[in-house]
């Protein structure tokens, strides 16, 4: 067997023969744990929920279950990490029920404000960090299990996930990271053999549902939350640390006198970033609390999410935000904003002089009107975004709203206008595979008129009609993991069966190409008030 391996790997391109030199399994590998040994923690190892002021995590080593089946993998992070695909030991590590000598499993402590008001304490109620996995480019991730069992920062919690949240953050946290989009990403999905039981709209109605476990990865996990935590707890020596360390580590670019000044404006920018970026394709996080917000602004803790099927800025997913909507679709880039100015507030005492720190808050909305000007000139296929400009990017997102039109269909179909379309009857008919309801002659006035404006404008091109249409192609997804997608996923894998799931995984690899059109079609009428789909909680 050894001969034969050889002989293969000798047939290998050069290139392919490296990849799998430095390829290592999750058992025998010699984790990093560098945040661990720079700060203070709880050492017990003691689940009972508690407060744990003057440490940065606590030990939490991870409850076994029954029976871990790994049921997805993802053969492109595992090559970019250098993963071996796992063995049985591996399976045992991605269900909690083996820790290797070089890992210290531990939970993070941060505080966080929930849907605009001061929680507190919270951190890692049922995630797990095993350490950092370093690959043969010295790049650092640090290797997550969400799900794996209760923490001390479980409150009344018990740690667990189960295969519906699983697959769900499986499947979304790959799908953004294809989009284009920062986020997190998942590695594997195993269940564990287990019962969970959860109550999903909190309404008295809990029931037993398959557990599952996914191991997820990022650079690093910190949050806002946990600056406000130690800001809160004025633990300022340890708040000075934890900044330092953040900056050192992960932006090492950043020189100069005022490094804390210069890494809360990236902060700043690569957050308004990613509000845009949501933005352009649609996404609603559902749950924008400044302990779910990225210090590398990257997308972390999918929860109650969606796609906008129909257009809609004031649509939220999740019903614990209802009535309020605060973390609806259209609020999303002012929420960020809102959540940077909590960091702001928690890295303050860092500051002699505040001014500074101040206008690099306000800086944001500067920063993020001008990326989001751009991107809808891309979306819609302008040379450049002119002030002119807005009137237009206006006139677009009214129209989308009144006529509540499928916003990914209706952007594909926009790419397609052929130039001879120019009556009010085959502007509609054009559109109509975008839309839910046939709109009223009033609304198909409005459209028309929008079309018309819309080609005027394109017509102003100093580029060609094909370059304009590789832009839009580039800036505007065809398939999107749209919500009742899932669901059907869900109910499959819940029986055993993983037709659609394998289909998703694939599809979102290629979102911006006609190569899934059996997914490009409006949501089915079943779906629009169907749990799970149209609706959802922070229930895991």
């Amino acid at each position: 067997m050894e001969r034969f391996i050889k002989a293969h790997q000798m047939a290998l391109p050069l290139s392919v023969q490296k990849k799998q030199d430095f390829m290592e399994n999750l058992s025998t590998k010699t984790f990093k744990n560098e945040f661990i040994t720079t700060f203070d923690g709880d050492e017990s190892g003691n689940f009972p929920p508690r407060q744990t002021p003057g440490v940065l995590y606590s030990k939490a080593i991870p409850t076994p279950v029954k029976n871990p089946e790994l049921i997805a993998w993802s053969d492109e992070l595992a090559e970019e990490l250098q993963i071996a695909k796992p063995d049985e030991k591996d399976i045992s590590i991605l269900g909690g029920n083996l820790t290797t000598s070089s890992m210290y499993p531990y939970a993070a402590c941060y505080a966080g404000h929930q849907f605009g008001n001061w929680a507190g304490q919270l951190g890692d109620g049922r995630a797990i960090t095993l350490g950092e996995w370093e690959n043969s480019n010295k790049a650092t991730c640090e290797l997550q299990l969400k799900g794996a069992g209760p923490t001390p920062y479980s409150r009344r919690g018990d740690g667990r996930a189960v295969l519906r949240s699983s697959v769900r953050e499986y499947l979304m946290s790959e799908a953004m990271y294809y989009l284009g989009i920062p986020t997190t990403r998942a590695l594997a999905l195993v269940t564990t053999g287990d019962q969970v039981i959860r109550d999903l709209f909190y309404d008295g109605n809990a029931a037993y549902e398959k557990g599952a476990i996914v191991m997820r990865t990022a650079p690093s996990f910190l949050r806002f939350g946990n600056f406000e935590m130690l800001a809160a707890r004025q633990e300022i020596p340890q708040l000075e640390k934890l900044t330092a360390w953040t900056i050192d580590k992960f932006f090492p670019h950043l020189t100069g006198a005022n490094k804390t000044l210069a890494w809360f404006e990236e902060v700043v920018e690569k957050t308004a970033s990613l509000m845009v970026e949501w933005i352009r394709v649609g996404f609603v996080h559902g749950v924008m609390n400044t302990d779910n917000m990225s210090i590398l602004g990257l997308t972390i803790d999918y929860g109650p999410f969606s796609f906008l099927d129909q257009y809609d800025p004031e649509f939220t997913p999740n019903t614990t935000d209802l009535p309020g909507r605060r973390y609806a679709y259209g609020r999303q880039p002012s929420i960020g904003y809102w959540n940077l100015g909590c960091l702001a507030s928690a890295i303050a005492p860092l500051f002699e002089e505040t001014e500074q720190l101040s206008a690099a808050l306000e800086n944001y909305k500067t920063i993020y009107f001008s990326k989001y000007h751009a991107m809808m000139a891309d979306k819609l296929g302008l040379d450049e975004f002119k002030a002119t400009d807005q009137e237009l990017i206006e006139t677009v997102e009214k129209t989308l709203n009144l006529l509540k039109a499928d916003m990914t269909i209706f952007y594909q179909l926009l790419i397609s206008l052929p130039a001879g379309t120019d009556t009010e009857e085959l502007i509609s008919a054009h559109f109509s595979p975008s839309f839910y309801e046939l709109p009223n002659k009033a609304n198909q006035q409005e459209l028309y008129q929008t079309i018309k404006s819309y080609q005027k404008r394109i017509s102003e091109n100093q580029i060609s009609p094909e370059a304009s249409q590789e832009l839009m192609r580039k800036s505007n997804p065809r398939f999107i993991l749209r919500n009742y997608l899932l669901l059907q996923a869900i109910q499959e894998l819940e029986k055993g069966e993983q037709t659609l799931f394998l289909k998703l995984q694939e599809a979102l690899k290629n979102p911006y190409a006609a190569a899934h059109d059996e997914f490009f079609k409006l949501r089915p009428e079943w779906a629009n008030d169907q749990p799970g789909s149209s609706t959802l909680s922070c229930s895991s």
